[in-house]
């Protein structure tokens, strides 16, 4: 069970109890978990949320694109973008996903897509444009940083128009699209807030 009532499935065929695939590859999928969540700040202290949440990721040799609050259904929430090197050893998988945390539980959605074919094409045609002395910057959450994925600046959203079908825009994409569908229970809603 999960405390999401609604979400545009629209595009998307079921795969499993509480996970879609669209025509793309990019899977949708819907997480409860009932323990208290482990986010490293409470989401009214943003820059310290966004500095743990770089240095998690980096731990574990991911990168954190993107941590932004931003409310599902009214409710406090964390949308975060980050990138992993693909389980099979070739090229990134990009995830997306909204964090809706309670003091005692989270309800979360994610998107997950993976890069397919040529990859490192988007960061290679952004360094020749950019230079190559600005093919790798410093986390803007954590600048301290030197572990995980590097941050780059072909991650930026700015790109994304230039690379339609590239993972990472397919990602962020939904994620805008599917946000204003999502519904939350009431008793969810009306649980104590993480502090």
């Amino acid at each position: 069970m999960t405390p999401i009532t609604a979400i545009d499935l629209a595009g998307f065929e079921q795969v499993d109890e509480l996970a879609w695939r669209d025509e793309q590859g990019t899977v949708l999928s819907l997480h409860f978990f009932d323990l208290r969540p482990d986010l490293p700040a409470p989401l009214h202290d943003l820059p310290a949320l966004q500095a743990g949440l770089a240095r998690n990721t980096a731990a574990q040799g991911a990168g954190l694109i993107e941590a932004v609050g931003e409310p599902v259904d009214g409710v406090p929430a964390v949308r975060q973008l980050v990138k992993i090197p693909h389980w099979q050893g070739h090229g990134l998988v990009f995830l997306g996903s909204y964090i809706v945390p309670k003091a005692t539980c989270s309800v979360m959605f994610k998107l997950q897509a993976a890069e397919m074919g040529d990859t490192g094409l988007r960061e290679a045609i952004v360094m020749s444009q950019l230079g190559p002395e600005h093919s790798f910057q410093r986390s803007p959450y954590a600048p301290e940083l030197t572990d995980g994925l590097p941050f780059l600046p072909a991650d930026d959203e700015r790109y994304d128009a230039m690379f339609p079908d590239h993972p990472l825009t397919l990602v962020r994409g939904l994620l805008r699209r599917l946000l204003p569908t999502v519904r939350l229970d009431e008793r969810f809603k009306a649980l104590p807030a993480f502090e």
